[in-house]
């Protein structure tokens, strides 16, 4: 099996923390705490698009 955060054919949600910060997580795993759902589920390819058109700025928000 290969990693799951990098296989193609799995389903992928995109997660955000209370800092304006992005993930990409497998559908299957559980969401951890801090983190919540914004987008998903999709294709990674779709997923980690919609991360870079979302996630412009990297700096915490706590930074910005």
């Amino acid at each position: 099996m290969s990693h799951p955060f990098e296989s193609d054919d799995s389903a992928f949600l995109v997660l955000v923390n209370s800092e304006g910060q992005y993930s990409l997580w497998p559908e299957f795993i559980e969401v951890p705490d801090g983190w919540s759902v914004e987008w998903g589920p999709g294709d990674r390819e779709t997923s980690v698009q919609y991360i870079e058109a979302q996630w412009t700025d990297m700096r915490p928000a706590s930074l910005r």
